[in-house]
């Protein structure tokens, strides 16, 4: 058998070459000819798996080591029999901590503490549901969004209208729906900005797209608004303008921690092992320390939150080298969890 792997996939190199002929490309390599007859690929949100790179191949899985599944066509992948495994989950509090310094800085801003603040949730899955645990325990009110969770579970689900018009903190962990009762592209689009209280917060470390950058552009030079943004859209060309306006700037790396990392690709791993009976159902790489889950206290949380992710310092890259992103991506020293 054959693998295709994305070579900045971190903890994959001389894993499956006991068992397969692999074959390591740029995430943006991956084309019909160099994939054609390969029978497992494991990938990045940067390759588009659609029928332009999958027709004619012999391809039977798909890996993503990435919690999303937009640059996947689900729908071409079904039709043709192509099993597909995300790695759902994988950096959630990679994620949460990233939350963590964002809040942290907002209330600093304005001298604030948690209870002060009525925190909307857009996305209340694997990460949403991690950010209410710890921002209920640190006493923020929260005001939760989810219209799927809603209809599935009922509970106590708000509209993102109440959430724009109620919420003085937002923030959006919703995956990229394109079309759809659920759509999320431009989900904070200009009636959603029209709603905000003055003065909100916007955290997006979703996709980019979820927010109208133009739109979220306009009302932070109309001094009704700031934000953090790890994501933006047209990433890797992003909004120079909307760049200088945020209070933190971070080129799609919330996730990015070492556990996470580590996360993901034995996810990665284990999805091919299953599909083709290979001996790799425990991996986890050895570089990596796995971290036990723990509670933490606001003001030890405060109190440490920047030895771990230093917004400012992040943010500093890629303000001074705005067209350097997908760079400053791929080469990120991936943070430690300990939370």
């Amino acid at each position: 058998m054959k693998i295709t792997i994305d070579s900045a996939i971190p903890f994959i190199a001389g894993v499956f070459e006991p068992y397969a002929e692999v074959q390591y490309l740029a995430g943006e390599r991956f084309d019909a000819e160099s994939v054609r007859d390969s029978d497992a690929l494991i990938v990045r949100t940067r390759t588009k798996c659609n029928a332009a790179l999958l027709d004619n191949s012999q391809v039977h899985l798909i890996a993503t080591a990435t919690i999303g599944y937009d640059h996947i066509d689900l729908d071409y992948c079904r039709a043709h029999g192509i099993e597909v495994a995300t790695a759902a989950g994988c950096n959630s509090r990679g994620v949460l901590q990233w939350v963590a310094a964002a809040l942290k800085s907002a209330t600093e801003r304005n001298g604030s503490k948690p209870c002060d603040h009525r925190l909307g949730i857009v996305g209340v899955g694997n990460i949403g549901r991690l950010v209410e645990e710890y921002a209920l325990r640190w006493g923020f009110e929260v005001v939760r969004c989810d219209p799927p969770r809603k209809r599935a579970e009922g509970g106590d689900f708000r509209s993102i209208d109440e959430v724009a018009s109620t919420c003085d903190i937002i923030t959006f962990h919703v995956p990229l729906i394109r079309e759809g009762e659920d759509r999320t592209v431009h989900l904070a689009d200009e009636h959603f900005f029209s709603q905000l209280r003055h003065n909100t917060v916007i955290l997006n470390a979703s996709r980019g797209e979820v927010v109208d950058n133009e739109a979220l552009s306009q009302v932070i030079s109309e001094g009704r608004c700031s934000a953090y943004l790890d994501v933006w859209e047209n990433e890797p060309q992003i909004n120079h303008t909307l760049l200088a306006q945020v209070f933190a700037s971070t080129p799609h790396i919330a996730g990015y921690s070492a556990q996470g990392k580590a996360n993901a690709t034995a996810m990665s791993v284990r999805a091919v092992a299953r599909a083709f009976n290979l001996p790799l159902m425990d991996f986890y790489p050895t570089e990596v320390e796995r971290i036990a889950p723990q509670t933490i206290e606001w003001a030890e949380m405060c109190a440490t939150i920047d030895r771990y992710c230093d917004l400012a310092t992040e943010s500093r890259a890629l303000r001074e080298h705005p067209d350097h992103f997908e760079q400053l991506r791929n080469e990120y020293r991936y943070r430690e969890e300990y939370f």
